[in-house]
Parts: structure tokens; sequence; C-alpha cells
């Protein structure tokens, strides 16, 4: 299968048009979404009480939401924690209750429904804290963006820093417009996701601008859309194999690796899903239509080279 990938001739730069309109529409849904839905983000960013309890059997957390829902904690989410028997149940802020307040309430429900529940802890995160994770993540981010634009601006020409950064800036957009549109709880686990998005994007980005600049300089026949096209189908096979083996891994987590990383693995699947795209169209698309050619990437003849020699 791969060895005939290997040898494949696709035109993809002649769907280019169809995939910007693609990305486009993808586009304009996420931020759409993120405007009016905005994120769900979770007890890391928001505040809030968490409470670990232990039961002397195996508990099924389902039923443990519906009764807390019941009694008025509709946002309390349930987890395993460990095993079976352990549940983490992260509970928003309410108004005029304490930590204290809030953990008795959720003890005094769960062993309405259930005899032996024990409370091994209960903590408090303040929205203070919540506040200053949104900032620092979103300024890890945009910190990460800059050093890829200087990184590739040294590496390759700057036409190939605007394509990959556009490229990234799709990626990570179009990731938080599905965690908006379906209203995923979004918390650090999700934030760390992204952030491993940029890094595999970029991975792929990096390897096809190096085969385009590498055939820039080999092919002397073809125009720019033929010397990408022939780049971008001698890298596939590579491409396809890293984010096969890739999303096995996350499926397997997503499956069943439990509710504490389903966000995670949930988030690196859509990523890596849309990063493959992006690297194959987004990024070689923007820096042809930047006007990207031989004559940017040939070496620079060093001055006086033809006088040097016997």
């Amino acid at each position: 299968m791969f060895k005939n990938i290997k040898d494949s001739n696709i035109d993809f730069m002649s769907k280019r048009k169809i995939a910007m309109m693609f990305s486009g529409t993808l586009l304009l849904v996420s931020i759409v979404s993120l405007f009016i839905n905005g994120l769900n983000f979770g007890i890391d960013f928001t505040g809030g009480t968490l409470v670990e309890v232990s039961y002397p059997s195996s508990v099924d957390v389902v039923k443990i939401q519906k009764s807390l829902a019941k009694r008025g904690f509709s946002s309390a989410t349930a987890i395993h924690f460990g095993t079976s028997k352990d549940v983490l149940i992260r509970v928003a802020p309410r108004q005029g209750a304490t930590q204290n307040d809030i953990s008795s309430m959720v003890i005094k429900i769960l062993k309405e429904g259930a005899s032996g529940v024990v409370l091994r802890r209960s903590e408090y995160v303040g929205p203070q804290i919540g506040d200053e994770l949104t900032e620092q993540g979103g300024l890890a981010m945009l910190y990460a963006l800059i050093g890829i634009l200087v990184y590739v601006t040294l590496r390759f020409e700057y036409r190939f820093s605007i394509g990959s950064v556009t490229a990234l800036v799709h990626d990570v957009l179009i990731t938080l417009g599905f965690f908006s549109i379906t209203q995923s709880e979004f918390d650090l686990t999700v934030l760390a996701a992204l952030l491993a998005v940029i890094g595999y994007s970029l991975n792929d980005t990096i390897v096809v601008y190096d085969r385009i600049r590498e055939n820039f300089r080999k092919i002397r026949k073809g125009s720019s859309v033929d010397v990408i096209n022939t780049s971008i189908n001698q890298t596939l096979s590579r491409t396809l194999v890293t984010s096969l083996t890739t999303l096995l891994v996350l499926l397997a987590l997503f499956f069943i690796g439990g509710k504490v990383i389903h966000g995670f693995s949930v988030a690196l699947i859509v990523g890596v899903v849309i990063g493959t795209y992006s690297s194959i169209y987004v990024a070689s698309t923007v820096a042809l239509m930047l006007g990207v050619s031989k004559a940017d990437l040939m070496p620079v003849k060093k001055e006086g080279a033809k006088l040097e020699g016997p």
C-alpha cells in the first residue's frame, strides 16, 4: 500500500482552491462558534471544588452525576480516578457557598445513594488561578507561534514562515472550534494537547518544506506548482505513516484511557487529522500564493567565487 503511495503522482495543487474554500468554511464556522458559544472551560479555568471519594465497591459515575444533578449540581462532573471504586467529582462555584459547604452537600447526597462512601480529599481552585492559567496558556501559544515564525524564516524563507504559521493558526482555530461546537470541556489537558498539535503540525510542514527547497534546487524544469506537487508526493508516504501510527495510539487512549484524558485524546485526534491536511494543502498553498520560486531558494553565491581556485 505505502509502496504504491511512495510512487504516487497526485496533482494536489490543482485542488488548492477547493481546499482553501473548505478551510475557509471550517475557520468561519469555528470563529463564529467561538464568539457565540465560547468554550466550556473546566474547573481548572473557572474555579470550583474538587471532591475525591472512595466507595467500597465499583460504582457507576453516570448515576452519581444524575443524582447530583437532581439536587442542584447540574454542572458537576464525576470520573473514575485510579480504580472503579475511586471517584473524582468536580463542582462549579456556588454563590454564598464555601468549599466546606459544597463538599459537605456532595458527600451527603452520595451517602444517600450508597453506604460506605469515604471522603478522601476536598480542594478548592479559585477563579483567579483560572484567569492566570487562561492568560498564560494563551501567551504560551502566542510565543510558540512567534518563535516558529522566526525559526522558519531563518531556515527557509519568509514566505515559508508565513505559510507555516498560517497552517498552525488554522489547525489551532479549527480544533478550538470543534470544542466550542461540541461544548466539550476545555481544561489544562486540552490546552497541553493544543501545544502538542502545534509541534506535530510544524514537524509535518517542515518535512514538506525541506523537500520543496531541495527539489527547487534539483529540478531545473517545471513550474513552482510542479515542484511543490512532486515534493508533496515524495513525502506523502512518510506523512501518512506518521499520522496513522499516531492516530492508532490516540484512539487507544480515547477508548481505554479513561475520562481523565478523554479531552486530551480528542484534541490530539482532531489536531493530527487537521494538521496532516494543512501540511499538504494550507502551508504549501500559502507559500505558492505569496509567489515563492526557485530564485528564492537557490544558494547564495559568494562574492568573488569565480576568482577562487588555481
